[in-house]
């Protein structure tokens, strides 16, 4: 954590018991005058985020606060007649007091003279010690994973942090990630979303570095400002930066691996800082050996069966890159543009066995399938923003312009034979191959709004339009004779087109010890869906209303009480509602629903917390038209459809609780229990469907500082048998441990760690409903060797570009394959 990231914490802290202390107070006394002034450090350059205290002359009791802003400005409004001193208080700094002034009715407005503090080296080498965030953080209205200084998580990917998380479950057979229990979660990068399906966000995290990543924030409950979708909420991951001084600093990292197979990344990230210009870049190379075995048995009602073993070892290469700048034009304006994007390739070969056995178990034909498998990826995306500030009391405007462009090319080269009992080949070998060429650009933009009103209220009010146009072209081919036939059945392109026009309107209010916020969202949809291969067309519009409501009551300074409720969507992937065949193995194929339905969820939840770290919450959530992958078998063909469909309602209730503990000065932890219980109200394949179950995620993260530089954790997560649909999984956990050296006086790192050490982290599931029972176990490459060395250079004080929260950010999470 940065020492400019540390202050601006400390400062907003000291703000809050700042309001709590002095709010009562204000609203006795009549306002009158305003304060304003700046603050520099002994060079003379602005100093951001010092704490500004408004104290009396005669006794220094505290009147008010503000903190400076980058240009080292502050301003105190609503100041009753007095004689008053203006002091600073920043982490690392001395503290200066500025001379006595008086607010009347002649100097209703007073300037202070400019005021110069000096850096304190005893302060700065007390914030070296205790500066270090936790891995996972509890604030009052999310969950952190501050992944950039953890060692357990370098060296790994995006997905592999993600399962570390509380409350979170990665199904490594779907590709689906589920939170507290429920699926539906918007993942978004840096404030948008990926644009991608279910299995293409696992994709995408599977591809990103976790080096590259400074944190994941996990919000259960979103505002109104924020896009609708997501039922279960959102998780955004924050992508690294750099570090308020001009010049240039940047970071270099190198890591290798080994499971079964090797791993190698390397990494570089640049920030320059000139004047009016902040420049910033990064780009990341990984690349990865692994594999995945499936072995599922799937029984008939007849008593025969069929078992299906799969192994898929796989290549990956994969190249992500950011970079973009912002141009401050005098003290209220800032421009700015970023350009991301990703360049991957991967190759695979699955290999399927499906053995057919009578009743008695008894082998009757074997059919394998070989898939040579590659897949390409190209994802390209621009932003240009601009802000206005319009004075010191946080009124501003900000405008957000987005395109963005995927493209996803998979091509599968099948060859599937068939075998009887005595292994003698009875059938010519069947051969074919398709493409699934997937295209989607979207356009959008935004605008926000913040006024504030006085007295600790303010109104936040925005627009945003997106426009999403997809093209799917599925060409399906078998070789007859010799020669590559088209087959009309599968062969299919689906274009989908999907305007979103939304409004909402945002408000908060403190009083005393009580805050509240209330917002309305409106969210127009309008989309068609044209199966051209087909000849099918679906048009839908529809207009929905998205309520939400917070409530907080600071009962002391170490207790407090957050109160909920929202309504959110989650809009079908594109991918869902194509409704082109994929074939998995011979006895399995998905295929997407063109009818599928949105599902809406009302969300409630009350929260306690205590001293800021251990937090208790209690949720329920009721979902409609629930959107759940769903089998369906034939009984004469053993042939078993994956497909989307709606279930009537889930019901979910959940209980989380997390907490720190000081064991000694060298070693704390943190524990976080999530315990959730679902049940579902539906009726699927004409029968009832009230599966319900209680399940738990549990997380622990234990960090050590050792002697001579060295630093180590160990971290761990169990999830609990539970149930998604029909869908039962099993238990599931994992071990972690790392180990830290820091050099060159804290330049340089190296890490190394070893995920999933007892080799745990094995996927297994039960389906046992109407005709369907099926049985089975999927495992990947999990237990894996890490080293991470990383070296950071140049100037340490140059302020992080700006996080963008740009205007693409639904519907880069539902982009299809």
């Amino acid at each position: 954590m940065t020492r400019k990231a540390m202050n601006g914490c400390a400062s907003l802290m000291l703000l809050i018991s700042i309001g709590l202390v002095a709010g009562p107070a204000f609203s006795q006394t009549a306002v009158t005058g305003t304060v304003s002034g700046e603050v520099r450090d002994a060079a003379g350059k602005p100093l951001e985020f010092v704490t500004m205290l408004l104290v009396r002359t005669k006794d220094s009791t505290l009147v008010k606060g503000a903190i400076s802003d980058a240009a080292g400005r502050y301003i105190l409004e609503n100041v009753a007649a007095g004689s008053y001193r203006v002091a600073t208080s920043l982490v690392g700094y001395q503290k200066v007091f500025s001379a006595a002034f008086t607010i009347d009715a002649d100097h209703p407005t007073v300037t202070v003279p400019s005021l110069v503090t000096q850096e304190d080296a005893k302060t700065l080498s007390e914030v070296k010690v205790t500066a270090k965030k936790p891995f996972i953080e509890q604030l009052a209205d999310k969950t952190v994973v501050n992944v950039e200084n953890s060692i357990v998580a370098s060296g790994g990917n995006a997905l592999e942090v993600l399962e570390k998380a509380p409350g979170v479950l990665v199904d490594s057979q779907n590709d689906r990630i589920s939170l507290k229990g429920r699926d539906g979660v918007l993942i978004m990068i840096d404030g948008k979303p990926t644009f991608l399906s279910a299995a293409e966000v696992a994709n995408l995290l599977r591809n990103t570095p976790s080096y590259s990543i400074q944190s994941i924030e996990i919000i259960t409950n979103p505002s109104a400002r924020y896009d609708a979708a997501g039922n279960s909420g959102i998780i955004n991951i924050k992508m690294k930066r750099g570090t308020n001084q001009d010049g240039t600093n940047g970071s270099a990292s190198l890591g290798g691996g080994y499971g079964r197979f090797p791993k190698a990344n390397a990494g570089l990230t640049l920030n320059h800082r000139q004047g009016n210009w902040a420049l910033f870049g990064n780009y990341n190379y990984d690349y990865r050996e692994g594999f995945g075995t499936v072995d599922a048995y799937r029984y008939f009602k007849e008593g025969n069966s069929v078992r299906n073993k799969g192994y898929r070892p796989s290549e990956f290469g994969g190249h992500t890159f950011k970079t973009g700048a912002d141009y401050f034009l005098g003290k209220k304006n800032t421009f700015g543009f970023m350009l991301n994007g990703m360049i991957n390739a991967n190759r695979a070969q699955i290999n399927n066995d499906n053995y057919l056995y009578d009743a008695n178990s008894v082998l009757q034909s074997l059919l394998t399938l070989v898939n040579a498998s590659r897949r390409t990826m190209q994802r390209l995306a621009g932003n240009a923003n601009y802000k206005h500030t319009f004075d010191g009391n946080g009124k501003e405007l900000t405008m957000d312009l987005d395109y963005s462009r995927v493209n996803i090319n998979p091509r599968d080269n099948m060859i599937t034979r068939t075998f009887n009992a005595l292994n003698e080949e009875t059938a010519p070998a069947l051969l074919q191959r398709n493409t699934t060429q997937s295209e989607v650009s979207i356009r959008a933009g935004k605008l926000d709004y913040v006024h504030p009103l006085g007295k600790g209220a303010k109104l936040e009010a925005g627009w945003k339009s997106s426009f999403v146009t997809t093209d799917n072209d599925v060409k399906f081919e078998q070789q007859t004779a010799g020669n590559w036939q088209i087959d009309p059945n599968r062969t299919n392109q689906f274009v989908y087109k999907e305007t979103i026009h939304a409004a909402y309107l945002n408000g908060s209010k403190d009083w005393g010890k009580w805050s509240v916020q209330g917002g309305l969202r409106m969210e127009h949809t309008h989309s068609v869906g044209n199966s051209v291969t087909m000849n099918k067309v679906v048009d839908r519009s529809y207009t929905n209303l998205f309520p939400s409501a917070f409530v907080t009551q600071n009962i002391s300074k170490e207790h407090q009480l957050r109160y909920s409720y929202s309504r959110r969507i989650d809009r079908p992937s594109y991918q869902d509602l194509n409704p082109f065949i994929y074939i998995m193995d011979p006895y399995t194929y998905s295929q997407g629903n063109p009818f599928l339905q949105p599902q809406y969820t009302n969300a409630l939840q009350a929260a306690y917390t205590y001293k800021g770290a251990t937090n208790i919450s209690v949720g329920y959530n009721r979902t409609l038209d629930v959107i759940t992958y769903m089998p369906e078998q034939n009984d004469e063909t053993k042939v078993t459809r994956q497909s989307v469909i709606n279930l009537n309602t889930l019901h979910n209730y959940s209980l989380s609780i997390g907490f720190p503990v000081t064991i000694t000065k060298w070693w704390t932890m943190r524990q976080s229990i999530d315990l959730f219980y679902n049940k579902y109200n539906a009726e699927y394949l004409n029968q009832k469907l009230d599966y319900s179950r209680f399940a738990a995620n549990l997380t622990m993260n234990h960090s050590f500082v050792l002697p001579n530089g060295f630093t180590a954790e160990l971290s761990g997560f169990y999830n609990s048998p539970g149930v998604y649909g029909i869908l039962k999984p099993m238990s599931i956990y994992a071990v972690n441990m790392g180990v830290q050296k820091s050099f060159w006086d804290k330049k340089a790192n190296l890490r190394v760690n070893v995920n999933d050490i007892f080799f745990t982290q094995k996927f297994r599931g039960v389906i046992d409903y109407s005709n369907l029972n099926l049985r089975f176990i999927s495992t990947g490459e999990t237990r894996v060797v890490r080293a991470t060395f990383t070296y950071n250079f140049g100037n340490r004080n140059i302020k992080s570009a700006r996080q963008r929260r740009t205007s693409v950010e639904d519907e880069q999470g539902r982009v299809g394959q």
